[in-house]
């Protein structure tokens, strides 16, 4: 079982992805983690690394040969806004959430030290300028390295709203729809 989850910034996509490597008992990746490693070897903050590439395309292709690294594994779930993409064969999980709900959690998350590579944010308007500035960094690169639109919603087999849940109602809500799709294969 490969199961890719891509989604929007502060969507929850790494704590769904966590979740349900736990329940299926399926190893966790994350590109996230891949970029804030490459970010910290660099000695540069997330945003920097972020800025960065939008000029180094290296860097994207760096995190990109990690995803292809996977395809020959089993048996794990990657968090990643495009994994879909480089894993074609998984089972493609979208979570998306309303920009200004997802910048509360990511303000949230940076003052609780959950987001510590992100520790330039000290308010919710850093958060709203680097939870903006990183969706249009990513849009554009996607889209200028690959022509891929990952908020494109019919590229996946899930679809899940986070906006107006809890974290454990995306959580449940997630593992059921895994869940059932894998009863209809």
């Amino acid at each position: 079982m490969i199961i890719t989850i891509s989604g929007t910034p502060g969507s929850g996509k790494s704590t769904i992805a966590k979740a349900i490597a736990k329940e299926f008992s399926l190893k966790h990746y994350s590109t996230g983690d891949f970029a804030r490693q490459i970010a910290e070897k660099r000695g540069i903050s997330l945003m920097d690394w972020t800025k960065l590439a939008e000029t180094d395309p290296s860097l994207d292709k760096e995190i990109d040969d990690m995803t292809r690294d996977l395809k020959n594994e089993n048996n794990f779930i990657m968090d990643s806004r495009l994994a879909f993409h480089f894993l074609p064969k998984s089972l493609k999980v979208f979570v998306k959430c309303d920009p200004e709900e997802a910048t509360k959690r990511i303000f949230k998350d940076a003052l609780e030290g959950r987001r510590s590579s992100e520790s330039e944010i000290k308010s919710f308007e850093d958060a709203l300028k680097l939870t903006k500035n990183r969706f249009e960094s990513e849009m554009s690169r996607y889209k200028k390295y690959y022509d891929i639109d990952y908020t494109d919603e019919s590229q996946y087999d899930i679809v899940i709203d986070t906006s107006n849940v809890s974290k454990q109602e995306g959580i449940n809500e997630s593992i059921e729809a895994v869940k059932k799709h894998l009863k209809k294969a």
